[in-house]
């Protein structure tokens, strides 16, 4: 966790104390799943990210010869909305494979269409056929879940969809 995402975890938690010491139970009751959202968007995005690292380490462990480039605090669009998050490249010669995940951090940023707590994008340059769009969703039990969007359909997002990304940035 970042500094700033510090400094807001605790601008929050103050002010979810001064609206229950004011009375304010709709603003604290606003503020605490602001705060349970946040926590979603957070570990949903780590682990997208994280998982896509796990699965380039395993391809290089197997002769792959990955580059890693990371990027905190990455910034990218989502229609006309502003995400702010995380993001990865992979390269592979000429080939790269790029992953960000993100939400919106302000009114100006806009917001995730689809009822979604956060979005991600998975690009292969040059291979638009490949890419997919991401949505993070809670599941009713209230932990965080991916799926992929097409038009109007989703799919959960497993473990073999990212390996799919994976073979198909190593392969020609």
């Amino acid at each position: 966790m970042s500094e700033l995402d510090e400094a807001w975890e605790l601008a929050l938690a103050e002010a979810q104390t001064r609206a229950h010491v004011a009375g304010r139970r709709d603003i604290a009751d606003y503020l605490s799943l602001r705060r349970r959202n946040d926590l979603l968007r957070r570990t949903g995005t780590n682990w997208l990210i994280e998982e896509f690292v796990s699965l380039a380490g395993k391809a290089n462990r197997a002769g792959a010869s990955l580059q890693i480039e990371r990027h905190d605090e990455h910034r990218f669009a989502r229609g006309s909305a502003s995400m702010v998050g995380k993001g990865i490249t992979l390269r592979h010669g000429v080939r790269a494979l790029t992953v960000e995940s993100g939400w919106p951090r302000t009114p100006k940023d806009g917001i995730v269409r689809g009822g979604g707590l956060a979005c991600a994008n998975i690009k292969h340059f040059g291979r638009p056929g490949l890419n997919q769009e991401l949505l993070l969703i809670s599941t009713p039990k209230g932990s965080p879940e991916w799926v992929i969007v097409n038009e109007d359909e989703r799919t959960c997002l497993t473990g073999i969809h990212l390996q799919h990304h994976i073979i198909s940035l190593t392969r020609s």
